[in-house]
């Protein structure tokens, strides 16, 4: 295996889609990390609301003033796209104690599939506590106002999918 740089991570997940408590988990990773790879997961048990294409221009416009954010579909094993990348660190997020066990699990798989990649679990940071792709998704499906939860070019692309106009705070169906 060649050398591995533990200054780049690997922040996988589906993104959908791409939430503020993303956003700032991604920023706050690249206070550790040189760089941040945000691999947008296309094979996932998850029914997904914007596709691999879409979820990965979403977030490409949200970071695009930030070169040290690198975003990148993968549709294989984790650890062999991290491992492809030169990475030696996964990035996860956790925003309360039932995250935990299933990033434990799965964090423990990767370790025995590679030793030299390490996980490191960052707490979310206060105030994304209670957000949740899913919620978001509940939330602008009935015209609830989603701004401030998602980056602006999240809040057009929901809209456009659930057929409301676009403008924080509108929440009306298009007619």
């Amino acid at each position: 295996m060649a050398e591995l740089n533990h200054r780049t991570a690997v922040y996988p997940g589906t993104f959908d889609p791409l939430t503020m408590g993303h956003v700032s988990l991604t920023r706050r990773g690249l206070q550790v990390f040189d760089t941040v790879i945000l691999a947008v997961a296309e094979s996932t048990p998850k029914k997904t609301l914007f596709s691999i294409g879409e979820r990965v221009e979403l977030a490409k416009e949200v970071f695009r003033d930030e070169p040290n954010v690198i975003v990148e579909p993968f549709n294989c094993l984790l650890i062999d796209y991290v491992e492809s990348k030169g990475a030696g660190t996964i990035m996860r997020g956790l925003r309360a104690v039932s995250d935990f066990e299933y990033e434990f699990q799965m964090a423990l798989m990767n370790r025995k599939l590679e030793r030299e990649i390490e996980t490191v679990f960052m707490m979310t940071d206060f105030k994304w506590m209670y957000l949740s792709s899913t919620i978001v998704k509940e939330v602008a499906q009935y015209g609830g106002d989603v701004c401030g939860l998602v980056p602006g070019p999240v809040v057009k692309a929901l809209n456009i999918k659930y057929g409301f106009t676009y403008g924080c705070g509108s929440g009306k169906k298009k007619g």
